[in-house]
């Protein structure tokens, strides 16, 4: 997918300790959620997808473990209403902890590269004709974590700041993932959530340095995409992963 230009680099790279909001009672992600992530199709289609784009119905594969020249990584994720309509109009989605991680050829670990409790991005057009975007609802909330609206015609297409450096030779796997919920967008106002039909979906690129400037996929390469799944009120996590079941179930990604 297109990413902006490089940002400032605000997270926390190379596995150093970063603090998150609200911590949960022990991880939010599993092994079988990784994996129902890759498999069988979106809960609901995203709103706006044409059909003809091969992630509009499911996840599926694009670089995977693949990096050819290129020698930079980020993770991305999008944040769609769901086709036919989302009824809330008085619900956010909030991000936190979007983390990536990648299997090392040589000594069979996972690295953390990226971590980020606030996301950056912009709203595309849901299509991306014309890499069309604008400035999205957003809103930094009391924790330091970045809360969203999307819709009329436009998605959340978002990332950690900055990307990180890898090298092409030494990628067995990539992870991604991120922890979102719904909140209220004005606590004046009826509480809508459980009409809200928000889709979240995971991926990562591959790009020829820190710094290339998107040039119609000629900087950048689409590693993978996850599964979109609804959005609810509770913390959960969203994945995207380029191993198979069983090389996962050999060498899990950390959870967290």
């Amino acid at each position: 997918m297109k990413l902006a230009p490089t940002l400032v680099v605000l997270a926390c790279f190379g596995g150093l300790a970063c603090s998150s909001a609200d911590p949960e009672p022990g991880p939010l992600n599993s092994l079988e959620l990784i994996l129902g992530d890759m498999e069988g199709p979106h809960e609901a289609r995203p709103a706006g997808v044409p059909d003809h784009y091969n992630w509009s119905t499911g996840p599926r594969m694009g670089a995977g473990n693949n990096p050819g020249r290129f020698t930079a990584l980020t993770a991305w994720g999008q944040l769609y209403e769901a086709q036919g309509g989302n009824p809330a109009r008085n619900t956010r989605v909030e991000f936190r902890n979007m983390a990536t991680y990648v299997l090392s050829k040589r000594t069979g670990k996972w690295q953390r590269l990226q971590f980020a409790l606030a996301v950056e991005g912009a709203a595309y057009r849901e299509d991306f004709v014309n890499d069309e975007s604008k400035a999205p609802d957003k809103r930094r909330e009391p924790s330091g974590t970045v809360s969203v609206r999307a819709g009329g015609g436009f998605n959340y297409h978002f990332w950690p700041p900055g990307r990180a450096s890898i090298d092409p030779t030494d990628v067995a796997g990539v992870f991604t993932t991120v922890q979102a919920r719904l909140i209220v967008h004005d606590p004046a106002q009826p509480d809508d959530r459980a009409t809200a039909r928000y889709l979240l979906g995971m991926g990562a690129d591959y790009w020829l340095d820190q710094s290339a400037q998107w040039d119609n996929f000629r900087t950048n390469a689409d590693v993978a995409i996850g599964k979109f799944r609804f959005v609810k009120p509770e913390w959960g996590a969203f994945n995207m992963v380029t191993l198979s079941a069983e090389e996962l179930r050999r060498n899990p990604p950390p959870l967290e």
